[in-house]
């Protein structure tokens, strides 16, 4: 063989091991054509995967002809991933595998406002207890995929002045965790997680998405040749605070005033609904509302509707994608949030940039975010980086 374990280029193996994961299951000949590498160095770098125990052979395949081809899929043994979708009041955590499939997952209530130290500590808790309730240990961990509601520079996982989140300006999540996991780890904006979730769950190759989150706050991830943009410095989709037209001035969190977070997100519909004298504090308060027929809970989520649609109408005339997808906690009240946000776009935006596109709720509802998560995590843990890190060793994935 012309290399050597240690001479192999992990980014070659990386790419291989990353199709591996997303089919399940390939061969060597699928893999050379997707790749346009020669199938004699497809089978070098298959061999060198098998032997770090990254892949293994999983039987024949169907022949086309002949000798039928010898079926390749990740190792389950070879370790797991960790995923987490952190909100401002809520979690979801999961196991899954290292092609992203979640095998097991949980959803807690977390305060994110109560600080770094709290959330991070507790989240390290919830994650042994998820491994341990599923036979493994931190020595299994090769990826751990994380997602905060707030800026982060995706490059280190810092998380860079989040309005919602006190306390957590400059904290460095990955070595926080790297202090307990030998783990790729990857941290991400909430919505950028939700939008990759989507879009991979659902097999949406090739499209190009915005996926709005309407919860607390507001935001949306940008998914293009199937990647999730996220600006030079990861502030890419921060809609929230784009200025809206409305009657006053209403602060933001983030000290401006008018945005259309603070007048069109769940807790800004739940402070209006509160003002009016109704018992409302989050944006589940709104959704519970809604769903019994109060005529003002409804009122003020299609008003919500249109403020956002006037925002989004202005960015599908900029970026046209093919599909608008609608998520978080006043997505499930999909009919009066979408009659709103419909009406602008096609009132608003240039009716060529229109005329394909799609606008629906997310299809995944709450799981989109650990999805997301895992399928990060997922993609850390096959990242030439981390890959390697296993050759070099020398040692079994």
């Amino acid at each position: 063989m012309a290399e050597t374990l240690g001479e192999l280029r992990g980014t070659e193996l990386g790419d291989v091991a990353a199709l591996v994961g997303q089919r399940h299951q390939t061969t060597r000949a699928e893999l050379a054509r997707l790749t346009g590498l020669a199938r004699s160095t497809i089978s070098q770098r298959v061999e060198q995967l098998l032997r770090l125990g990254v892949l293994i052979e999983a039987g024949d395949g169907v022949s086309a002809g002949g000798r039928p081809p010898v079926l390749l899929t990740l190792n389950p043994a070879a370790g797991v991933v960790l995923a987490a979708d952190l909100g401002a009041t809520h979690s979801r955590l999961a196991l899954a595998s290292l092609s992203g499939h979640i095998e097991a997952e949980r959803g807690l209530e977390i305060d994110i406002a109560a600080g770094p130290e709290v959330v991070l500590d507790w989240l390290v808790k919830r994650f042994h207890e998820l491994l341990e309730d599923n036979g493994r240990s931190p020595g299994d961990v090769r990826g751990i995929g994380v997602g905060v509601p707030g800026p982060v520079e995706f490059a280190t996982g810092t998380v860079v002045q989040p309005p919602i989140m006190p306390g957590w300006d400059g904290v460095v999540v990955p070595d926080v965790l790297s202090r307990f996991y030998d783990a790729q780890i990857l941290v991400d904006n909430d919505v950028n997680i939700m939008a990759l979730g989507e879009y991979w769950s659902r097999g949406l190759e090739d499209e190009q998405v915005l996926f709005v989150k309407v919860a607390t706050g507001i935001g949306c991830g940008i998914i293009t040749g199937r990647n999730v943009h996220r600006g030079a410095d990861g502030a890419a989709g921060d809609i929230g605070h784009l200025r809206v037209a409305v009657d006053g001035d209403v602060v933001c969190s983030c000290g401006n005033t008018n945005c259309l977070e603070a007048v069109a997100s769940g807790a800004a519909v739940a402070r209006q609904l509160a003002a009016e004298g109704l018992d409302v504090s989050y944006a589940r308060d709104v959704v519970r509302l809604c769903q019994a027929g109060d005529a003002r809970a409804v009122r003020q989520v299609r008003l919500a509707g249109q403020r956002i649609g006037e925002v989004l109408a202005s960015l599908v005339s900029f970026y046209n994608p093919s599909r608008i997808i609608v998520g978080g906690a006043l997505a499930m009240l999909r009919d009066d949030l979408l009659a709103g946000i419909r009406a602008e776009i096609y009132g608003r935006a240039l009716p060529l940039a229109t005329r394909q596109l799609v606008i629906e709720t997310t299809a995944s509802g709450h799981r989109a975010g650990v999805l997301g998560a895992a399928i990060l995590g997922a993609n850390g843990a096959l990242s030439p980086e981390r890959l390697s890190r296993w050759i070099h060793a020398g040692i079994s994935a």
